[in-house]
């Protein structure tokens, strides 16, 4: 089980067979998948920048919505 911002959930870890593993390790995932152990200078980047991709896609599609010309 990992904790994901908050929501925990199931992940296959056979990609890290041999791969020492604890509670609190920072594990890169994709997809249910645990892809490689990472540090945590590295995980709070990853995390920096999954924010800032979903805070310029609200920006760009409230951009959008505000653009739009009514039609009729």
């Amino acid at each position: 089980m990992v904790d994901v911002s908050g929501v925990r959930r199931a992940i296959n870890i056979g990609l890290l067979e041999g791969e020492p593993l604890a509670a609190g390790d920072w594990i890169l995932i994709h997809v249910g998948f645990a892809l490689s152990k990472i540090d945590e200078t590295e995980a709070r980047a990853a995390l920096d920048f999954l924010e800032s991709i979903g805070e310029a896609y609200d920006e760009e599609i409230a951009a959008l919505r505000e653009s739009m010309i009514e039609q009729g």
